[in-house]
């Protein structure tokens, strides 16, 4: 059994990254994979994410992943 380790992010840069594409929070889980309710919690510094999360989302918004990470 594996066990990943949830990873701090920094929710006012992933917020901000998704409104200067002009993405609802729908928007950029649909293009991500990443449910809804995921990207609020990590928007809302309610929960670090799995390092495959930050990176699905990292992708589709077109930046490094350590840049979505937290200080």
């Amino acid at each position: 059994m594996s066990t990943q380790v949830l990873v701090e992010v920094n929710g006012q840069k992933l917020e901000k990254l998704r409104k200067q594409r002009l993405w609802l929070i729908g928007d950029l889980a649909e293009r991500s994979g990443v449910h809804r309710n995921t990207i609020s919690k990590l928007e809302n510094n309610r929960g670090g994410a799995y390092p495959e999360t930050i990176r699905k989302l990292a992708e589709v918004l077109d930046v490094d992943p350590t840049e979505l990470l937290g200080e």
